[in-house]
């Protein structure tokens, strides 16, 4: 097959890169854009390597994001994330990816999708994935975003410029609902018998909640550890199957999209040393997370699945806030990375629930633009 060029930037958001297209220069939503999306990224790679494309053998770092501008009144641009599978050609649209959101907003400004004047911009953004609407806000400098600043991220080597990302209304994402099943803990059984207490919540992100107590587990654990333990991995695999079916995500003999529900062990807050030898403090800290994403134990905590962390949080009788260390102000979480802090507005009125706000501050830039260039499979 001929080589294929396509216009494209590649972009750093939060501790996620992946390629951005404007939605004009794509073929129209289906199997074509999507095998271009594989063979940009080196997808599928039965090595898990994505060497022959831009992917980073990681969820992370294989994903897309289509930008237009946008038809609603109340925002600039609409946003539609992809998630690019490793091993199997598979692009997957069910959920927003809340790391590479933050670099949207620079984009449309770099790329004049978005007239901007005076020191800040507020660019308005329609998640198409999860009909929501974010607002970014971030520093600009001769017109353009700035990068330099002293806000450092956890994950990230060099500090720069916040983009404050404020998702607005931000509950029932994928399922509709806060609470998909409409209690705050459930009691699900897996296929050896065991039942598990869980918590299935869904602001940003649609996401599966379970104690590291009832696993065996510290919770302090990093992600190599985990993912070296097979049963364990067999177990939330099972145990994430199960709720995607509960929460009306997939149906009985269908199979569970990858990218949802996410899954995280939860628990209380404790000192130990992150990944990259920092010594955290349980007096930091207001719980401690690990995450599980496309089948992998992620390296730090996924935007979306923090601001769900911060919403349940604040949600009585919720796994993670019977685990979470009850403090006034932002929800400090800790993951193996390092701590994030995320703000939400939560107003608990006894069995009502309404979350208004969920805000996160990211970094992001630009890496590079140009062509991305890639071949199809016969």
């Amino acid at each position: 097959m001929p080589l294929t060029k396509i216009p494209a930037v590649f972009m750093r958001g939060g501790t996620s890169k992946g390629l951005f297209f404007h939605e004009r220069d794509l073929p129209s939503a289906g199997a074509q854009r999507d095998a271009l999306f594989c063979a940009a990224m080196g997808t599928p790679d039965p090595f898990g390597r994505q060497l022959d494309g831009m992917g980073g053998a990681l969820s992370s770092l294989s994903k897309i994001a289509i930008v237009a501008p946008s038809s609603r009144e109340d925002c600039d641009v609409d946003y539609t994330f992809g998630q690019v599978a490793v091993f199997e050609p598979v692009v997957e649209y069910g959920a927003n990816c809340g790391n590479l959101s933050s670099a949207v907003g620079p984009f449309a400004v770099e790329e004049g999708l978005v007239p901007v004047q005076g020191d800040e911009a507020r660019v308005r953004i329609y998640n198409t994935n999860t009909d929501k609407i974010i607002h970014a806000r971030f520093a600009l400098e001769s017109g353009l975003p700035a990068l330099a600043g002293d806000f450092v991220m956890p994950g990230i080597a060099t500090a720069g410029a916040p983009v404050a990302l404020d998702f607005i209304e931000p509950a029932g994402a994928a399922t509709g609902h806060l609470l998909p099943t409409g209690n705050r803990i459930e009691a699900l059984t897996l296929d050896d018998g065991r039942a598990l207490p869980v918590s299935l919540v869904d602001a940003a992100m649609p996401m599966v909640f379970v104690p590291a107590s009832a696993l065996g587990l510290q919770g302090t654990e990093m992600p190599a550890a985990i993912e070296a333990d097979r049963g364990l991995m067999a177990t939330l695999a099972s145990l994430r199957a199960a709720a995607a079916r509960i929460m009306g995500i997939a149906e009985p003999g269908e199979p569970v999209p990858q990218a949802i529900p996410k899954i995280a062990l939860v628990s209380a807050p404790s000192d130990y040393t992150s990944h990259s030898g920092e010594a955290l403090s349980a007096e930091d800290m207001t719980v401690v997370v690990r995450v599980l994403s496309m089948g992998n134990a992620h390296q730090a905590v996924p935007l979306t699945t923090a601001l769900c962390v911060a919403v349940a949080s604040r949600i009585p009788g919720t796994v993670v806030a019977e685990c979470a260390e009850q403090r006034e102000g932002d929800i400090a979480i800790a993951h193996p990375g390092g701590i994030l802090r995320v703000d939400a507005d939560v107003q608990v009125d006894g069995d009502a629930v309404v979350v208004r706000r969920a805000t996160v501050y990211r970094t992001a830039r630009r890496l590079f633009e140009g062509r991305v260039c890639y071949t199809l499979p016969r």
